[in-house]
């Protein structure tokens, strides 16, 4: 059974750049059946995709995120990492890593979740 741990600093002071990474075990981020991914869910509001993709091919970011995500893959460690930059207090959220089925067309909702990692952005 595969298992996704979110890791990364709670405080981000405005202006830098967040870095989280996430640890997968029971199964190899190259796999080509499945995306990986992050989302994040800011206090008091709805879930909210920054990116995702396989370990091959391309890597999608939500548009108003975009020009400030970069997500990496390290098939040596077997992780994922997100960095965020130029972050503001808006995003203060909880962040999750996820796993999604792909079929090489479509994306399927995401089937496995990290426990989720609150990071809060402040000076």
């Amino acid at each position: 059974q595969v298992q996704l741990q979110e890791s990364g600093p709670g405080l981000v002071k405005p202006s830098q750049t967040l870095s989280l990474t996430c640890t997968v075990s029971g199964g190899s981020i190259t796999s080509n059946s499945f995306y990986w991914g992050w989302i994040r869910q800011p206090p008091g509001k709805g879930l909210e995709w920054i990116g995702y993709g396989p370990y091959t091919g391309n890597t999608y970011a939500s548009p108003s995120l975009e020009s400030r995500t970069s997500i990496s893959k390290d098939a040596s460690k077997n992780q994922f990492t997100l960095q965020l930059s130029s972050v503001i207090p808006e995003d203060t959220a909880v962040y999750y890593c996820v796993r999604g089925y792909w079929s090489g067309i479509y994306y399927y909702s995401p089937g496995e979740w990290g426990q989720g990692t609150q990071v809060t952005v402040s000076s």
